[in-house]
């Protein structure tokens, strides 16, 4: 038993031994040294960003859009249901405080109150002028009545005495004809103060009873079936009980069609060029990874902006989700794969794989200890296009082998073209000769015939 335990440790020993010498970088050369084949094939291009579902479509629930005209500027919220709740149409969503908006009313009551009194004051006051004015009419009627009477009786009194009378009953007249006149203009003036103590009045009326119908307005409820998505406020917080609203933008909250959505992502300015209107996306839910979808590009920003926590400007895309699934909910997190490009038939190497020297030329490590120059194409965040300077079934490093020296001289492509333009001009050489020599042995050819030059008249 004690000689089967040594042998065991012995073997164990040397298997961690042989492990060591086989994996260890002094025998492999490291993992510096791993080699990989130059593929080709499709190659895409994809840029991948975090987004957020929004649906395409939603009703804004709003609060009381007349606050504003009674001098009700903020509105608190004093209850409200959980965001995510299903309603039906005329459900309630939230009720607001209305302390402010009873002080309006109260304050609306009075001015009704007075302005009801300061009406039947001033209907009072005119009735009583133009019945004043009314009564001095009539005296001065019976003025001139009197007067034409005493000028009939003075038939026989001298001249003098007529001449007087008849001067006081044109003057008994002229009063009577100026008392008229004034009444009517005294009436049009009591008819324009009743028209603008009655307009001033209805003006009060109409302000307290749109005042009094404001209050069902502090009680807000579902416009249409939905579900209910709280509006956030300017630092990305959403608003709850005890916040306040703006009653020049008194959104609440927002019912989406869920049967639509799309996803709202940020690409940053160095990739944006990249992004195109129409652009095929794969789309997924962190929420639920085993969803897969798809979309499509809608919409590219023009300008950027500076989001939280970034140091570099992003624009905003927006993607358009071509399915439709219940799993679906607004503020989800997406991870958008947007397909910039889809090249067929290239050769491309892993990005690892390049290098660069003097800030201009890229080149690679091949496995026949090379060190060749390539011209790169586009890329993607794992490897890169080259349309120059490899071929199918080339090997290169992943990275800088082991063996490299920094004093090695780059092939480059120049070289690589010279030479193979001449193997060219060689292969097309020899294929000549052999069309020519071809051309020799056919019968009846300058050629040979059975190993053995012709001659001629044989």
């Amino acid at each position: 038993m004690k000689k089967n335990l040594i042998f065991v440790g012995l073997g164990s020993v040397a298997a961690i031994v042989l492990l060591y010498f086989i994996f260890s970088p002094t025998a492999s050369g490291g993992a510096a040294d791993l080699i990989v084949p130059v593929r080709k094939g499709d190659f895409t291009v994809e840029i991948t960003t975090t987004g957020e579902l929004k649906a395409l479509r939603s009703v804004q629930i709003l609060g009381p859009v007349r606050a504003r005209d009674f001098r009700v500027n903020q509105l608190t919220i004093e209850k409200m249901v959980d965001e995510g709740t299903v309603v039906k149409k005329g459900d309630f969503i939230a009720s607001l405080d209305k302390s402010e908006l009873f002080g309006k009313i109260s304050d609306g009551q009075n001015n009704l109150d007075s302005e009801v009194a300061e009406y039947e004051k001033t209907k009072l006051d005119t009735a009583l002028t133009l019945r004043q004015e009314r009564d001095k009419i009539l005296n001065l009627d019976y003025t001139v009545e009197q007067k034409k009477l005493v000028l009939e009786q003075s038939q026989y009194e001298p001249p003098a005495t007529i001449k007087q009378n008849e001067y006081d009953l044109e003057k008994a007249k002229r009063d009577l004809e100026q008392a008229k006149e004034n009444y009517k203009i005294k009436y049009e003036q009591a008819v324009a103060q009743m028209v603008q103590r009655t307009a001033r009045l209805r003006k009060e009326e109409r302000e307290f009873e749109q005042m009094k119908s404001l209050l069902e307005d502090f009680n807000i409820k579902a416009p249409q079936d939905g579900m209910v998505i709280y509006q956030s406020n300017w630092d990305g917080t959403k608003i709850s009980e005890g916040s306040q609203i703006s009653a020049w933008n008194p959104v609440v909250a927002t019912l989406p069609d869920l049967t639509e959505m799309q996803s709202i992502t940020y690409v940053n300015e160095v990739e944006i060029r990249k992004v195109k209107v129409g652009q095929e996306v794969e789309i997924g839910l962190d929420a639920f990874p085993e969803k897969k979808f798809t979309g499509k590009v809608t919409r590219v920003a023009n300008v950027g902006q500076q989001r939280p926590n970034s140091d570099a400007k992003v624009f905003e895309v927006t993607i358009l989700v071509n399915e439709s699934d219940p799993v679906m909910r607004p503020a989800m997190t997406t991870s958008n794969a947007i397909i910039a490009q889809d090249l067929g038939e290239v050769l491309f190497v892993p990005l690892e794989a390049v290098h660069v020297q003097n800030d201009s030329i890229n080149y690679v490590y091949l496995n026949n200890g090379a060190k060749q120059e390539v011209k790169l194409g586009t890329s993607n965040y794992d490897e890169v296009v080259v349309e120059m300077g490899l071929e199918q079934g080339d090997r290169v490093y992943l990275s800088i082998p082991s063996w490299a020296e920094e004093d090695q001289p780059v092939k480059l492509l120049a070289e690589l073209n010279g030479k193979r333009n001449l193997e060219e001009k060689n292969d097309s050489a020899e294929k000549t000769a052999e069309e020519a020599s071809g051309e020799r042995r056919r019968p009846g050819g300058g050629g040979t015939a059975g190993g053995r030059p012709q001659r001629p008249g044989n």
